[in-house]
């Protein structure tokens, strides 16, 4: 199989480049790839210059997907920090395959991920993908979607997302840049949201339908939650971790809340935004409403005894240690967010 690609450098630094794969114009042989690109014209994005005009050649690699459930894909991210060595592969992805098209959740840190999880896509379905559906405002989650929506799907993100990404566009950008290295990061934009929900909305992939479902402030302003009817799985972001410690960047009393909720959904099974793939419900939740709940207990009784802000964050949560990978990296900024909360309660 064979794709199209436009090579793209860095105009600062145009030793620096990347192929950035081109959809809708893989062929089975190079000569009927280049045959597509006879009437096509791509221009670089800003800050960027094409060297040379795009070709055609063998197609790169794909993302591992796991069934699990008919018709339902995960890819598993590295529970580690975004670098180099993992290109920033650390998030939980998801597919879902209906009888007339194919809705993705999250797209991952960087559009090389994105054009990984298309190839992924592609090798399993011809149906076009119509929806990109997208958990939360972390850039992890959302960097690869470009080359969907060059693809022709829209956007669907909370009411919140769109304000969200651009109040940290150049933070996210930068830091990605630092991260994975200037040059994987060619071509990861923050995507535009085309349909904001503010509630609940339902996406009809031919026979099978998708309930999104937008959250008050929990593990963020910008959570949001993919329900598959036919097979009960639960695609809930951030909202769940697993392994990974977890993050928190909303409201600690109000990503407990949305946990509640969520088991009145009755999930058969739910994704987590990092971890496994797929976790029985609700016993797969046990581990995040147990650190959540100590987190809190530690910082009201911090916050009790009077305790300032730098001497306690140390202290909370720090029974929870042992249980959870990442943990002196996520925890003291939890702790920080849970503190200057609760002291207000």
């Amino acid at each position: 199989m064979f794709e199209a690609v436009l090579t793209l450098c860095l105009a600062a630094e145009p030793g620096i480049c990347r192929d950035v794969l081109i959809p809708g114009h893989a062929a089975e042989t190079r000569s009927a790839c280049v045959e597509t690109l006879k009437d096509i014209s791509a221009e670089a994005p800003s800050g960027l210059v094409a060297s040379g005009p795009p070709s055609c050649r063998a197609a790169g690699p794909a993302l591992d997907l796991t069934e699990v459930a008919a018709g339902v894909f995960v890819h598993e991210g590295e529970v580690a920090t975004p670098g180099e060595e993992n290109g920033g592969d650390v998030a939980n992805l998801g597919v879902v395959i209906g009888g007339a098209s194919v809705a993705v959740i999250d797209t991952g840190n960087a559009r090389w991920i994105g054009e990984a999880l298309w190839r992924a896509v592609r090798a399993r379905t011809d149906l076009p993908v119509t929806h990109v559906i997208l958990t939360h405002m972390h850039p992890d989650h959302v960097f690869g979607t470009s080359i969907f929506t060059e693809a022709g799907a829209q956007v669907v993100g909370h009411r919140h997302l769109s304000r969200a990404l651009a109040d940290r566009r150049q933070d996210y950008r930068e830091s990605l840049d630092a991260d994975i290295g200037a040059g994987q990061a060619i071509g990861s934009e923050l995507p535009e949201v085309d349909v904001a929900v503010t509630d609940r909305m339902s996406i009809d992939l031919g026979g099978r339908t998708l309930r999104v479902q937008a959250w008050p402030t929990a593990h963020t302003p910008t959570d949001l939650t993919v329900l598959d009817e036919a097979t009960g799985t639960l695609f809930a972001g951030d909202l769940v971790f697993h392994r990974h410690t977890p993050s928190l960047d909303g409201s600690l009393p109000g990503w407990r809340a949305v946990l509640d909720r969520i088991d009145a959904l009755e999930p058969a099974r739910v994704v987590p935004g990092h971890g496994d793939a797929s976790l029985a419900w609700p016993e797969g939740g046990a581990a995040l409403r147990r650190y959540l709940e100590v987190l809190a207990s530690d910082t009201r009784a911090a916050i009790e005894a009077g305790e300032r802000l730098g001497d306690a964050v140390p202290d909370i949560a720090r029974s929870e240690a042992g249980q959870w990978e990442l943990f002196e990296i996520f925890n003291p900024a939890n702790a920080t967010v849970a503190f200057t909360e609760l002291e207000w309660e």
